[in-house]
């Protein structure tokens, strides 16, 4: 186990530097910053003097260099924008991008597995068949279309939950969460079903196929013909057995939940990392973008490298491969 983690830390830091070179490269042509932060009728001298304080002077892999070298330390430099440090930005809109794409994928698998395992169970059932054809649609809608719809619904027609902003939060130390009120729970119901939308129905659709592949096995067989319940057959022998291609899966969809939940953001004004992004990419602000997408590759390694792991225990079999 040792050397396994070894190795996958060994590949994850090849993969940041190489995330991090990509978009270093990529974001020096996305436009200019010094024009962005000075006035229409800067001098000559002002543009010069500025870009000298940006170290935007020098060459194009100095500066690289000296991005990697200070974000080992855990500075990430200034934002061109806010004049902040880059930290401390992401300090503050992380929680409120941690807790919707958390939020939403608790949803997604408390309501998908049941329903997953219900569609296969019981396939010729009209409630099957209307879930089999509602995550359809839920995989083909585009987020933006079904915030729209929810606030349109929920916001505008009903008044019942706010359509923007993340209410009212508590400060615990550095990290700020709208789960501890009354306000930050109705602000979060309507990004987090969003969000959690495409992903129920990725699951419910992966659980009844694999559902269905396991319940025919030889084992599901022997289990009846001993006479145990059609709950003991189904949850304790086919659903642990469907398990593996769930959790793999929803690690990958929990990356994604953190990188990609721009849109949701933008729909709600969701104050988190998306909100941020989005904004950065408009004012070319290098180092908020180059961080942002460090960070992103990041969580997407530590997630994949806490699936492996957590699938191992729910299969043996990989343990023994692994060593072999």
């Amino acid at each position: 186990m040792l050397a396994f983690l070894t190795r996958r830390l060994l590949e994850a830091l090849v993969v940041l530097i190489t995330v991090a070179a990509i978009a270093f490269v990529l974001f020096q042509f996305i436009g200019d910053p010094v024009a962005q932060m000075l006035p229409m009728d800067a001098s000559p001298e002002d543009r010069a003097r500025l870009t000298a304080a940006l170290g935007l002077d020098q060459p194009a892999w100095v500066q690289f260099l000296r991005f990697l070298g200070n974000a080992a330390q855990g500075d990430f430099g200034l934002s061109l924008r806010q004049a902040a440090p880059v930290a401390t930005l992401f300090a503050e809109r992380l929680p409120a991008t941690m807790e919707l794409a958390f939020a939403a994928l608790i949803l997604a698998l408390v309501l998908g597995i049941p329903a997953g395992v219900r569609a296969a169970v019981k396939p010729d059932a009209i409630t099957s068949k209307l879930m089999m054809g509602a995550s359809v649609l839920g995989m083909s809608l585009p987020t933006f279309l079904i915030g729209i719809l929810l606030i349109l619904v929920f916001s505008v027609e009903l008044d019942w939950l706010p359509s923007f902003g993340r209410g009212e939060v508590v400060q615990i130390g550095w990290w700020s969460t709208g789960l501890l009120t009354a306000d930050g729970i109705k602000h979060l119901i309507l990004p987090a079903v969003t969000l959690a939308i495409f992903q129920l129905a990725l699951i419910v659709r992966l659980v009844r196929a694999e559902m269905l592949e396991v319940i025919r096995e030889d084992f599901i067989k022997f289990a009846r013909a001993r006479g145990l319940s059609a709950r003991s057959v189904y949850l304790g022998h086919a659903l642990k057995n469907t398990l593996l291609p769930v959790i793999t899966i929803t690690g990958l969809q929990l990356g994604g939940l953190i990188a990609f939940s721009i849109v949701t953001e933008t729909v709600f004004q969701w104050p988190g990392m998306g909100m941020l992004f989005l904004q950065s990419v408009q004012f070319a602000d290098i180092p908020v973008l180059t961080a942002y997408l460090c960070l992103m590759a990041l969580f997407f390694v530590v997630i994949n490298l806490l699936t492996d792991a957590l699938c191992a225990m729910v299969d043996p079999r990989l343990k023994i491969s692994r060593r072999g």
